[in-house]
């Protein structure tokens, strides 16, 4: 498929000022999860233009459309998704297409995710007389913030009509420099749960502490305890991440004892048992040493996303045609990650393979994501979209080895 590589190349390149101005666009227009209305405004507006019918408020905010070609339109279909819902992070960048939302701000990438999927779009608009099969494009809000847009969507009835074959998704990496890829077979992602502690004691006076149960101290205990459950307990062979992020009293102060503290934190892994093993140990260690000091502890276990698990067929796909879109030198196996993703939702009911695009301007500081200061080499948006665009086409092309046989 060496011609199509070019043709794409020479559309994405074609179209890449118009495709960086859309992100630009939605980087002044930042918005939150379950908020994005006029994003969802503005991606059907696109899609539309596009010739493409799009489905509007799926999951309360999110898009979907269709992609049909010439050849059995009704048959395989590809997914191809993005998401789109903004932090709430106060941009400090400086720069001319900063956040006009204040305090909220596209510091994890999705508008770059977004507009790279509208340029893939519109690139294989332009090829459906070479499309065998149908594109489905899913837009979700609401990445950010349980229960997720994927379930939110699903629930929803994305899937109703067309059940696609395979998806695909990619996240930009800012650690990655600009004009590389990355992905994982397998386990990629973590587990993602959120725990929620009330610690339980009886306040008072600072100077009288025999007189009081300091829930402080005992919140204490606990947090130093808990580290055992990673050195201890994991396998070593078993990644696991307990951290505390939040404590809070209830009105302490220099002199005042609380009556109770409130923590919360996550706990990541990768094993659906021990997953489970997890939460029962951090309730009894939490528990256990509340009530031996005298207090209660009330914990609240949030079951957040599953795992991403990438399908190892559609990973060496994406790897073997991003070798040939970009070259082999351009493109990394990566190791695990302890970041969670509720893509693992869409992963668990269909093939999929969720990788990685470099946005890092080489030569200049790094900006992490989920900062203030993250800043996109915007040169990225026109290899997402043509990589995005032939990947699509190139697994319609092979049907995944007629169909997985």
């Amino acid at each position: 498929m060496e011609d199509i590589i070019n043709i794409i190349k020479q559309l994405a390149k074609e179209q890449n000022a118009e495709v960086t101005e859309w992100r630009r666009w939605m980087h002044r227009h930042p918005e939150l999860s379950q908020q994005e209305y006029g994003t969802m405004a503005f991606v059907a507006e696109r899609l539309t233009e596009m010739g493409l019918k799009p489905r509007t408020g799926i999951g309360k905010t999110g898009v979907s459309a269709m992609i049909r070609g010439a050849e059995d339109p009704d048959g395989y279909c590809v997914a191809l998704r993005a998401d789109y819902d903004a932090l709430p992070i106060e941009e400090c960048t400086g720069l001319p297409f900063a956040s006009e939302n204040p305090g909220v701000m596209h510091a994890c990438g999705h508008d770059m995710h977004t507009c790279s999927l509208l340029g893939a779009a519109r690139i294989l608009t332009q090829l459906r007389e070479r499309m065998r099969g149908s594109v489905m494009l899913v837009f979700e809000p609401s990445e950010e913030m349980y229960p997720g847009g994927a379930r939110m969507m699903m629930d929803d009835g994305l899937f109703n009509e067309v059940m696609p074959n395979e998806i695909y998704s990619f996240h930009c990496l800012p650690e990655m420099d600009c004009g590389r890829v990355g992905m994982r077979k397998g386990r990629y992602m973590a587990s993602t749960d959120e725990l929620y502690w009330t610690v339980k004691g009886r306040g008072g006076h600072g100077a009288t502490p025999h007189l009081s149960v300091d829930p402080i101290l005992i919140a204490s205990h606990i947090v130093i305890a808990l580290q055992q459950l990673v050195s201890r307990n994991a396998a070593p062979m078993m990644p696991t991440v307990l951290t505390i992020g939040k404590i809070a009293d209830e009105g302490g102060r220099t002199n005042i004892i609380p009556d109770a503290v409130k923590m919360e934190g996550i706990i990541r892994t990768f094993d659906p048992q021990w997953r489970l093993e997890c939460h029962e140990r951090i309730r009894k260690i939490s528990c256990g040493i509340a009530e031996s000091m005298g207090g209660e502890c009330d914990l609240f276990i949030d079951y957040g996303y599953p795992p991403v698990i990438n399908d190892d067929e559609c990973t060496q796909q994406v790897h073997d045609n991003a070798c040939a879109f970009l070259g082999g030198d351009k493109v990394e196996w990566l190791d695990l990650r302890m970041t969670a993703e509720d893509f693992a939702f869409f992963a668990q009911k269909i093939p999929a393979c969720y990788f990685r695009i470099g946005i890092h301007e080489p030569g200049t500081p790094f900006s992490n994501l989920h900062r203030g200061n993250l800043i996109v080499d915007e040169r990225s948006l026109e290899l997402a979209s043509g990589l995005v665009a032939y990947n699509a086409m190139a697994a319609l092309e092979n049907r995944i080895k007629a169909t997985r046989n």
